[in-house]
């Protein structure tokens, strides 16, 4: 089952990221981990990747970041084809935030911030002039965590880490940004903040295209445009949120009855029966 909910197209004005009939297969075991994938994202999108365990999220966030390559089919980002352009070069042009990111805790956070211009784990202090070390701070106050410059890393919440990622992957000016599941262990109020971060950030910076991988829907903010759905290792549905994020079709991808609701652009999902007013 596969449905395209908008009309497919390739390479055009503003197109960020171009994927045609991609496949991945493990190449020890030839398991497929992708297969016929089809996707444009362009300028000033905001895309939800959602998908079970094992659907192939990672592995296509992966190609989006240049990290690995497709065994089948072409992936264009930013203008560059895999395989003919050097990913290290391509990489420094992408923003990329994930959890997994190895960070020392003994960095204060406008320093952590500093490293997305070298992007380098440990900072290269000569590399920092005057106008990178205030780009950093006005990064730090654009996600509303400037206070946070001169704590050490460690010591800030989970929340707080994901925001100052977030002004981390920034430092590059970006074209795209990639959250790999930003909001996980996150409790509630962390959850709030950063989900109102992203919609500051969509609303400051109207070129700028994002994927999320997330598990919840509660995690999306209201400038979420699009959605794709993942199943199995191919694309279920993908286009405007309001047509993919349906009970049916996440019903469909979870292969469980999933009920979905909006309200003032925020959505959730619960596992039951379908009620009244259920998108």
């Amino acid at each position: 089952m596969a449905e395209d909910t908008e009309e497919r197209t390739t390479r055009g004005p503003g197109t960020v990221v171009a994927l045609h009939e991609v496949g991945v297969r493990r190449f020890t075991t030839g398991q497929v981990i992708l297969d016929g994938v089809d996707w444009t994202v362009r300028a000033g999108q905001h895309w939800a990747l959602l998908g079970a365990n094992g659907a192939g999220k990672t592995t296509l966030l992966r190609l989006l970041g240049a990290l690995m390559h497709p065994t089948t089919g072409t992936v264009e980002v930013l203008g560059e084809l895999l395989g003919r352009v050097d990913v290290r070069e391509l990489r420094a042009r992408i923003g990329h935030v994930t959890t997994a990111q190895r960070v020392p805790g003994e960095l204060d956070a406008h320093t952590v911030v500093l490293t997305g211009h070298t992007g380098t784990v440990q900072p290269l202090w000569r590399m920092y002039d005057e106008e990178v070390r205030q780009r950093a701070h006005e990064l730090l106050a654009e996600l509303e965590i400037k206070d946070l410059a001169d704590r050490p890393y460690g010591v800030c919440s989970g929340g707080q880490r994901a925001r100052v990622l977030i002004a981390r992957a920034l430092m590059a000016e970006p074209a795209l940004l990639l959250l790999d599941e930003p909001f996980n262990a996150l409790d509630l109020p962390s959850r709030e903040d950063l989900v109102e971060a992203m919609h500051r950030l969509a609303a400051g910076r109207p070129r700028l295209a994002t994927v999320t991988v997330t598990h919840h829907l509660e995690e999306l903010s209201p400038a979420v445009s699009h959605a794709l759905l993942l199943r199995e290792g191919r694309i279920l549905s993908q286009g405007p949120v309001e047509d993919v994020l349906t009970g049916p079709w996440l019903t469909a991808c979870f292969g469980r009855p999933i009920a979905v609701n909006r309200h003032e652009g925020r959505w959730w999902a619960y596992s039951g029966r379908q009620t009244p007013g259920s998108a």
